[in-house]
């Protein structure tokens, strides 16, 4: 059984940091694309960034040059570095998996606020 499980949400003052993981398990984690989305309330779910099983990343418009994006096949975990946040980043962020399906963590709690 396939599980994504997020961690390293909270409350963060605007311009400040955080380090979202997501750890896998139930699956080959080298074989899958990995993937953050985000779930603002009232908007639809929206990709913030993606890595590829080759180490490719892409990301929103909107995060690219403040969120990093990295792997560790080793320990089957997939960060999200989070800097100069703002408060339009306020969201629940999502890990998403992909290959041949797609598999979804349950979520972690972003919020930028002075």
């Amino acid at each position: 059984q396939v599980q994504l499980v997020e961690s390293g949400g909270g409350l963060v003052q605007p311009g400040g940091s955080l380090r979202l993981s997501c750890a896998a398990s139930g699956m080959f984690f080298s074989l899958h694309h990995m993937g953050w989305y985000r779930q603002a309330p009232g908007n639809e779910r929206e990709l913030v960034a993606k890595i590829s099983m080759g180490g490719r990343s892409n990301y929103a418009d909107s995060v690219k040059g403040r969120f990093t994006i990295s792997r560790d096949n080793a320990k089957k975990t997939v960060y999200l570095q989070m800097n100069s946040l703002k408060p339009e980043d306020t969201a629940v962020y999502y890990c998403n998996a992909h290959y041949t399906d797609d598999y979804w963590g349950q979520g972690t709690q972003v919020t930028v606020s002075s």
